[in-house]
């Protein structure tokens, strides 16, 4: 990813997102120029922690649970999520969670 943790594909929207799992709480804020930075409650232990990621992105990005899907890094920290959905408003939130991040 180019600049930003986001880039658009033609059915939504992909993120990078770096993911610590057993964070103490589920939270989404701003890591690097090229991710995320996500922490989870749960252990990794049999998808657990990817559940949540999933959960967690869905939450922010205001879209169903099943229209966010692991595109790439399953059993990595650092992952590339995509959400379904119209790209441009997808955008327009993950730049507005980008801004608004501490």
């Amino acid at each position: 990813m180019t600049g930003r943790p986001w880039r658009a594909a033609k059915d939504g929207l992909l993120v990078s997102v770096r993911v610590t799992p057993r964070g103490g709480r589920d939270a989404w804020g701003v890591g690097a120029p090229e991710h995320f930075a996500v922490r989870v409650a749960t252990a990794p232990t049999d998808g657990s922690a990817n559940d949540a990621v999933r959960a967690l992105a869905a939450r922010h990005f205001a879209v169903a649970r099943g229209a966010v899907t692991i595109h790439s890094g399953e059993t990595a920290r650092v992952k590339r999520l995509h959400v379904a959905g119209d790209p441009q408003m997808l955008a327009e939130r993950a730049a507005a969670l980008y801004e608004a991040a501490p």
